[in-house]
């Protein structure tokens, strides 16, 4: 038995209605008690704040697409270089760093929970295997099926529960987390060399539209009471105009089911796009925004762009074309098989340019102008935006007019004209900024009951202590404190160890891997199915006996069984 006593803690846990009491922290074998032994190590937090683990909801950490993004930019991997230092791995990379280098810069933030965006189901393994190298961090991965072709002859032929059937088969042969769809339909038409436009272009060869792809999985998600809802990168993603195919996706949602999330979209800065060309480009983070707060179960994450060098890696292999055309650097296209695909591309973005520096002002107005902070979470859609570590500056920002205008002042001169940044004066306190990087998150990926995003006794003992006061810290004057503080924990504490202290890691872990096991009635089991398993043996390269990942990948498993209405 280990016990550990965190006191003084100046404990903001919006989950459980705490913000800025002091207060002691019992932990026992890893979890949060009520009480602890006279012999329990004791952790002085000195009134400082304290908050929950951080829970970054979209971030590209592991998988392949990742592992191509570090091996072509051998520049990228020349930075962020740290020696082996005691039980720490040596690491390299800025913005796709190795996987210790994310484990250990995200620990030392106080991260302590991580969802990979976008993993390709034939392509899990490597995902997983990954996982288990990112050790101070539990993980889990949604998986994607925007270009399934099982699932869109299943919802050509209008059956849904087919559909729910093949998504609960594949989760639980890759061990994946939720759903993920992006740019409906698009990626599969990539293929042909094609793509789609907006929600109601037909997808090449299978009848069906990006509409009927979301409204289908979406419903079939419901049907499976998966933990998290649908996570959905839209159509048209970073084009001039695309907020009306954004609000076109969302406005699909809200008579399915208005009493849970059924929702997110993810990276929306990326979506919220107007003008008819780069010439007239603007904002229009505020239609999306009220659009947002008028429908509670819909939550977005910003996909905040901040400035400088970074690496764009999605599934979204037409979209990164266009990027390239745009660039005119490195490009990576891959097809996945019967699945997905991907795409990368290195970028810089610059203050001066017109279009990022609206960009930039876009993810900012997005999480100040949606009225409760549980609907926007903070992202950069790490690295797509901005690598995480830039994550103490959008706090800042968020938390300070004076920053922002600051800033603001630096960006292209005509960016005034075309976003409304400058005439917001809304500036988030401290407990918004904790629901925005934990408590909402744990809530939006449905793992607050598994013991994620707050420390009522029996949740998992992960949590950060910053070198903060909250008392003594004008956040909207003394902005710079916010973002050296929010940059390096006091002490990050993971499943009841101090796993870094003050920059630096202290301890080799072992994380522990989520993914959902839906139980379905016998005569929707896809691995008894003759016609999905001749089709699968017709088109795949691999065998079905070959295509799902042994538990014996996941360090430490953690299987949540939903029933399904099928």
């Amino acid at each position: 038995m280990t016990e550990l006593l965190v006191k003084n803690a100046c404990v903001i846990d919006p989950l459980r209605g705490i913000n800025g009491d002091v207060m002691d922290i019992a932990i026992r074998d890893g979890k949060i008690v009520e009480e602890v032994s006279d012999a329990a190590e004791v952790v002085d937090a000195r009134g400082m704040l304290t908050m929950p683990g951080g829970i970054d909801s979209h971030t590209h950490i592991c998988g392949t697409k990742v592992n191509f993004g570090r091996y072509m930019s051998p520049e990228d991997m020349r930075a962020g270089r740290t020696p082996r230092r005691g039980p720490m791995h040596a690491t390299s990379g800025y913005s796709v760093p190795t996987t210790y280098g994310n484990s250990y810069r995200y620990s030392v933030m106080g991260y302590t929970t991580l969802l990979e965006g976008a993993m390709a189901p034939l392509e899990a393994r490597h995902t997983h295997e990954e996982f288990t190298y990112t050790p101070l961090q539990d993980t889990m991965a949604n998986t994607l099926f925007d270009g399934n072709w099982a699932i869109m002859e299943a919802i050509r032929d209008g059956d849904i529960k087919r559909v729910a059937a093949i998504i609960a088969w594949t989760l639980s042969a890759v061990k994946g987390f939720g759903v993920k769809l992006t740019n409906p339909g698009g990626t599969e038409a990539w293929q042909w060399g094609k793509n789609v436009s907006c929600i109601r272009d037909p997808v090449p060869y299978f009848e069906v539209t990006p509409a009927e792809i979301i409204r289908s999985v979406v419903e079939a998600n419901e049907l499976l009471h998966l933990p998290h809802s649908v996570h959905l990168h839209c159509n048209n993603l970073g084009t001039p105009g695309n907020y009306t195919c954004t609000l076109g996706s969302m406005g699909l949602i809200p008579d399915l089911n208005p009493k849970r999330q059924t929702l997110y979209a993810t990276h929306v800065q990326y979506h919220a796009y107007g003008g008819s060309g780069w010439k007239d480009f603007c904002s229009k983070s505020e239609p999306i925004a009220n659009f947002v707060s008028m429908r509670p179960q819909i939550v977005i994450d910003m996909g905040q762009v901040m400035f400088g060098r970074t690496t764009t890696m999605t599934a979204d292999g037409p979209m990164e074309f266009n990027l390239y055309r745009l660039h005119h650097d490195k490009w990576s296209n891959h097809d996945v098989e019967l699945e997905t695909g991907s795409g990368i591309i290195p970028v810089v973005y610059r203050r001066k340019n017109l279009v990022n520096s609206i960009m930039w002002s876009i993810g900012l107005e997005l999480a100040l102008l949606t009225k409760s902070p549980w609907q926007c979470l903070l992202t950069t859609d790490n690295p797509n935006g901005a690598p995480f570590v830039k994550y103490p500056e959008i706090i800042a920002l968020l938390m300070s007019k004076r920053y922002r205008d600051a800033e603001f002042a630096t960006v292209h001169p005509d960016t005034g004209s075309r976003v409304p940044l400058p005439a917001i004066e809304r500036e988030l306190d401290w407990n918004e900024i904790a629901v925005m990087t934990r408590a909402g998150a744990a809530r939006a990926l449905g793992i607050q009951d598994l013991g994620k995003g707050h420390l009522a006794p029996g949740a998992d003992a992960d949590i950060a202590i910053y070198p903060l006061k909250i008392d003594e810290v004008d956040p909207s004057a003394e902005y710079q404190k916010v973002i050296d503080g929010f940059s390096q924990t006091e002490y990050t504490i993971k499943r009841g160890r101090v796993v870094a202290r003050r920059g630096e890691c202290l301890v080799h872990g072992s994380n522990a891997t989520f993914w959902v096991r839906p139980k379905v009635p016998e005569n929707y089991d896809m691995s008894k199915d003759p016609d999905f398993i001749e089709k699968f043996e017709r088109y795949y390269t691999v065998r079905m006996s070959n295509y799902p990942v042994q538990e014996e990948y996941l360090s430490r498993n953690r299987c949540i069984e939903t029933e399904a209405d099928l």
